[in-house]
């Protein structure tokens, strides 16, 4: 069960990003409210990915804000932790490790316990293979448990990078469900 999640509201204004002289993002706005969903479209190369990386904090702009209500997330990173869930679009996952000891470095072992027998982890089905070392999952399985540890937290804000990319269709459904209810 997610904790209830006060209204939002997100504020992107002028977000610009180049490499070298390659401009990638040019002065990029969004607004958004709470219970919106926002898919972003474009071509590979476009910058979709860049985007997201850096409202997650992952990468620097060169220029731009990002509030969440009154607050600019992009000075305060304590608040953009607590309030933004991330999966990016490659495995932010340690493949040496198990499912489980991924989970855990997210999840109180007592939350954990309660999210694999009877929340949202046994609702993706990782409960079938969370001893599983991650180097030897498949690419849904992958995809499942990052989506699961970028939602530990109960964010507010939650930012999937292709969120659909290698799952089967049941798992698809399970995903697109979890969004709705996230929203």
């Amino acid at each position: 069960m997610l904790r209830q999640i006060k209204n939002v509201k997100i504020t992107v204004k002028n977000i610009s990003k180049s490499y070298k002289k390659k401009i990638v993002l040019q002065n990029i706005d969004l607004q958004v409210t709470s219970g919106k969903i926002v898919g972003i479209l474009g071509l590979n190369g476009s910058g979709k990915s860049t985007f997201l990386s850096i409202l997650a904090g992952v990468k620097p702009c060169d220029s731009g804000t990002f509030f969440v209500d009154d607050e600019n997330i992009f000075t305060n990173e304590k608040k953009r932790r607590e309030i933004i869930g991330y999966v990016p679009q490659g495995v932010p996952l340690i493949e040496e490790l198990s499912g489980y000891d991924n989970l855990s470095l997210w999840y109180d072992s007592k939350n954990l316990k309660h999210q694999l027998e009877e929340g949202f982890l046994k609702k993706l089905g990782i409960s079938d293979f969370v001893k599983l070392q991650v180097s030897k999952m498949s690419g849904g399985m992958k995809k499942r448990l990052s989506i699961a540890c970028a939602v530990a937290h109960n964010p507010s804000v939650l930012l999937l990078d292709e969120p659909m990319a290698a799952l089967d269709l049941p798992c698809k459904q399970i995903i697109s469900d979890y969004i709705l209810d996230f929203k």
